[in-house]
């Protein structure tokens, strides 16, 4: 079974529904962005009160069981991750860390930041990367793009964002 947030047509399935339910409910319940937000690891997410209540409200939209314990670990890294976003902006997640602010001409996310953050050599190395670079993009990204990019973290997510990344031109010297 393939577990997703969003589909293919970019709208959200079940688990995206109760994820993004979650995510625009920690607006009112502060609280549990503020723990969220303190944890530094994926594990440690996974033992918080937060985590485990949307871990059960997930349980009951269809997330597997019997899933394997890799697949939970990034489901907590997302919900670590997602504590930092402020606003849903619809979009790849590569485009929006390479699209200037209106009026600049620097992506949020630098070239060399950007790789950095495709050479993650683990899961956590890339949470830590993608808690760091979420200021810098004035922590707007896509939720269920971000949820699905990260529980399926890999050569073809790596490929997909280096091809979304509008890379800077290089002037001659």
């Amino acid at each position: 079974m393939s577990i997703r947030f969003k589909t293919s047509k970019g709208e959200a399935t079940a688990l995206g529904r109760v994820l993004v339910t979650w995510w625009e409910g920690l607006e009112e319940d502060r609280a549990s962005r503020a723990i969220l937000r303190r944890l530094s690891s994926p594990m440690l997410v996974t033992f918080s009160a937060p985590y485990q209540r949307l871990y059960q409200r997930l349980l009951a939209a269809g997330w597997p069981a019997d899933a394997r314990p890799q697949q939970n670990d990034r489901l907590a890294g997302i919900v670590g991750l997602l504590a930092h976003v402020k606003k849903n902006e619809q979009g790849s997640i590569a485009d929006a860390m390479s699209r200037p602010a209106e009026g600049g001409d620097r992506p949020p996310v630098s070239e060399l930041r950007f790789l950095r953050l495709l050479d993650a050599p683990d899961i956590e190395a890339l949470y830590t990367g993608l808690r760091r670079v979420l200021p810098l993009m004035s922590h707007q990204i896509d939720v269920l793009a971000l949820a699905d990019d990260f529980l399926y973290w890999g050569d073809a997510v790596k490929k997909c964002w280096a091809y979304g990344y509008h890379w800077p031109e290089k002037t001659a010297a």
